[in-house]
């Protein structure tokens, strides 16, 4: 169930031994490429840098990693100064693309063990500009008028199965958020939140946010833990759904709603407190058709810095997070070396 995009390394592509779905050769406008495949379900796309006409230009690997999922594209760079630079691999990196390599044996490495930011940190330059995906949506949409540049982020949090986790990840949140930004969090309809005894998190029945987002509207994120509100969503910029990806809860979940999942289509689905692998999650999103946001794994809340928390931050477009400590690990064979 895998694609490939080839060009001047199609003969090397073909010699893969691995399911190929569908294959395309050639030189392509970004925009084709994204309209081919960003409605097409594929485990893996080996993508040859060179299809991607003018792909010297960064901005064309921007456009591409807001329109697909770059944890399930393999990218094989050229032998082009400008492609194999330091600062044009710092970029690829802050657009979410960590599995790029040169040979045919760095591309079945990474088939087999997808890099996460921790795998490239050590190569990501932090002065470079960060283009992730909501971070571009923002602007653009700012630019185009819908919002303005310095709206409050209200970020909600949902668990979609039972007691996925949203209360303690949204006080983890705040928590590594306000060494950064001005934050508040606030909980709809219950009262768990006293139990952190923590400042600026508050309890409120759903029916007052609106009135709320208003009375802190000068700060630059509002986390909201919905609970069971559904209409509360529509006051949120972004929502996060949970699914704690467990035997028990998925089936009590498809017990219960057999939809749930389907109603998921599109939207940003967190696998939370799971210790599902990197092939795991591929697994996942080809039985439930969803595509996965972030794979969490269970968190300690006593840490004052959690860095894969601070990745998937980055990742929801807080650019000024820090990354936290680098481990220096080489796995990109052909780039880096061993």
């Amino acid at each position: 169930m895998n694609v490939i995009v080839s060009n001047k390394y199609q003969s090397m592509l073909e010699s893969l031994d691995i399911e190929i779905i569908k294959s395309i050769n050639g030189e392509f406008e970004v925009e084709e490429i994204i309209n081919t495949f960003k409605n097409f379900f594929f485990q893996r796309m080996i993508l040859d840098i060179t299809a991607i006409k003018n792909y010297k230009d960064i901005k064309n690997l921007q456009k591409l990693s807001i329109s697909l999922d770059m944890d399930k594209i393999i990218l094989l760079l050229d032998d082009s100064p400008e492609s194999s630079s330091p600062d044009y691999l710092s970029k690829l990196i802050s657009m979410g693309i960590y599995n790029f390599t040169k040979n045919l044996d760095g591309i079945m490495y990474l088939y087999n063990n997808p890099n996460s930011y921790r795998d490239v940190a050590q190569y990501h330059q932090l002065d470079t500009p960060t283009y992730s995906t909501v971070g571009v949506n923002s602007v653009m949409a700012a630019q185009s008028g819908s919002l303005p540049m310095n709206m409050t982020r209200i970020v909600g949090i949902k668990n979609v199965t039972n007691d996925s986790g949203a209360t303690t990840l949204v006080y983890m949140m705040k928590q590594q958020l306000e060494q950064n930004y001005s934050v508040v969090a606030v909980e709809l309809d219950k009262h768990e939140f006293g139990y952190f005894r923590s400042k600026n998190m508050e309890s409120i029945q759903a029916s007052n946010l609106g009135n709320f987002i208003t009375q802190h509207s000068d700060k630059e994120v509002i986390l909201v833990d919905l609970n069971h509100s559904s209409g509360a969503e529509s006051l949120c910029s972004d929502v996060i759904y949970l699914i704690e990806p467990s035997v028990i809860k998925l089936n009590r979940l498809m017990l219960s709603n057999r939809d749930a999942l389907t109603k998921l289509k599109g939207k940003k689905v967190i696998l939370n407190q799971s210790l599902l692998t990197s092939k795991d999650v591929l697994d996942f999103e080809y039985e439930s058709k969803l595509k996965i946001f972030f794979n969490m794994p269970p968190l300690d809340e006593r840490e004052k810095q959690i860095q894969i928390l601070n990745v998937f931050l980055t990742k929801l477009g807080f650019e000024r997070q820090a990354t936290g400590e680098i481990e220096k690990k080489n796995k990109i064979l052909g780039i880096f070396g061993r």
